[in-house]
């Protein structure tokens, strides 16, 4: 595929983009002994993009064939021509950038994609079998499993002529707990870039089900968490959350052109000195985190872009686009969910850096707080605001761990809150791989880091 779509970019003028994008996804739930969903699905075709006039141009098709291909980058000229007429800002021409060229096959596409299915949905049965009966007070239990293969060629006239190979598995399992008069959901998930053994190597993976069954019946009767603000510890998912959908978005140099809250930072100080912040291509810290890539979908390999270092803010996520908007290199941030989706700048494995002190002696060292377990919903804005859901908070009583505390919701403006960070454990873990960011479309990311002490506000009940 990719010496054809070079072939056909060699007949064409000016700039032109070519993405073929394949997708196999199987998908499988089982709930009370039943197999509720057993899903296989393909979708494929190619992208194509042009910049004409100033103006970019998107078509697709579905029709693999040169014809087909060729047809559509008549059409993707066309509206580029269109846009031009009412754009009043043009884009520059490109300017030129080292893009990816070969082949490469991520560790686990083979195995997976040769491991039976009915192997794989018996997982699922078996775990569920033994989630559902871990506890007197479970009720049900649900476990998933899903598989996303990824075929991807990207080839422009610049330069860029690159294939990509990769699969996403994911694994949830959800138990329902009944007793005290009220009802309990105890959950955990996970994702990798990897095969089978990955996904069962992850460090929630080997006591899921215990984990689950704990977490749906120990917080039967548990309080409510005080409101008022704090001194918490964040587990890495809660700080992974934190840093992609507080921090990250508002990174993203599309957001940052629109006036997000961290135009104009580049240089300045925005955080405690402890707080290095990055997003990466690449299994930094850990292996095949839920985001990885060697190439994103301009050619542009997926370096580690450091956004905060040591405290100061150092870079924005780029495109192509962007990056000559401000005069550096991009970052390999573009990405698109389908073939029929343009590029957006979007993350892909967003994390703070380890630190220096391990978690026990952040817990010896916290004579009051709290520590806040895993990462819920929430929203967040341009201007840093943000308003989570953790799963349970944990008292902190002159250095031990006590009581447990459910419905924990945090809020704050971001860069405030990683300016009050006075400690950052040395202890490392990817714990959003099974998580989808969304941005007008979907994109798999991940997103973890060390457990970071700070001040928060929290919201409880009296």
């Amino acid at each position: 595929m990719r010496a054809f779509l070079e072939a056909i970019v060699a007949k064409q003028s000016g700039w032109v983009e070519l993405r073929y994008h394949r997708r196999l996804l199987n998908d499988f739930t089982v709930q009370k002994g039943r197999v509720d969903v057993a899903n296989s699905s393909v979708n494929g075709g190619v992208g194509v993009r042009v910049l004409e006039g100033g103006s970019w141009g998107f078509a697709s098709t579905v029709d693999p064939s040169a014809t087909a291909i060729e047809s559509a980058i008549a059409t993707a000229r066309a509206n580029a021509r269109e846009i031009a007429k009412v754009q009043a800002k043009k884009i520059p021409d490109l300017p030129s950038v080292a893009l990816g060229t070969g082949e490469i096959t991520l560790p686990g596409y083979d195995e997976l994609m040769a491991r039976p299915l009915d192997e794989k949905l018996s997982a699922m049965v078996d775990m569920e079998r033994e989630a559902a009966k871990r506890a007197k007070e479970i009720h049900t239990a649900m476990a998933s499993y899903r598989e996303i293969f990824e075929d991807k060629v990207v080839v422009t006239s610049d330069g860029a002529s690159v294939s990509q190979k990769l699969v996403r598995p994911e694994l949830r399992l959800v138990a329902f707990a009944r007793g005290e008069g009220e009802q309990n959901i105890g959950h955990t998930s996970l994702g990798v870039t990897g095969g089978w053994d990955c996904l069962f190597n992850h460090h929630k993976a080997g006591a899921i089900i215990e984990d689950t069954a704990r977490s749906a019946v120990d917080l039967l009767g548990a309080p409510h968490l005080p409101g008022g603000k704090a001194r918490v510890i964040l587990e890495p998912s809660v700080v992974g959350l934190l840093s992609h959908e507080a921090i990250g978005h508002t990174v993203e140099a599309d957001f940052v052109m629109s006036g997000s809250v961290a135009a104009g930072k580049v240089g300045k100080r925005v955080a405690s000195d402890l707080v290095t912040l990055c997003d990466s291509g690449a299994a930094e810290f850990g292996p095949t985190p839920g985001g990885l890539m060697a190439f994103d979908d301009e050619g542009v390999p997926t370096e580690n872009t450091v956004i905060i270092e040591d405290g100061i803010f150092r870079s924005y996520l780029h495109n192509r686009e962007s990056a000559a908007h401000f005069g550096v290199s991009p970052t390999g941030n573009a990405r698109a969910w389908l073939y029929h989706d343009e590029p957006l700048i979007r993350m892909r494995n967003t994390y703070i850096s380890p630190g220096e002190t391990n978690f026990e002696e952040m817990v010896a060292s916290t004579e009051d707080g709290f520590l806040l377990v895993g990462a819920g919903s929430g929203q967040a804005d341009a201007t840093g605001e943000f308003m989570f859901g953790t799963d349970y908070a944990v008292e902190i009583k002159n250095g031990k761990l006590g009581q447990k505390f459910k419905e924990a919701t945090i809020s704050g403006v971001a860069f405030d809150v990683l300016a009050t960070v006075d400690a950052v454990s040395s202890e490392f873990k990817w714990d959003l791989g099974a998580g989808y960011c969304g941005k007008w479309q979907p994109a798999k990311v991940d997103a973890g880091g060390p457990y970071v002490r700070c001040e928060i506000t929290l919201g409880g009940r009296q």
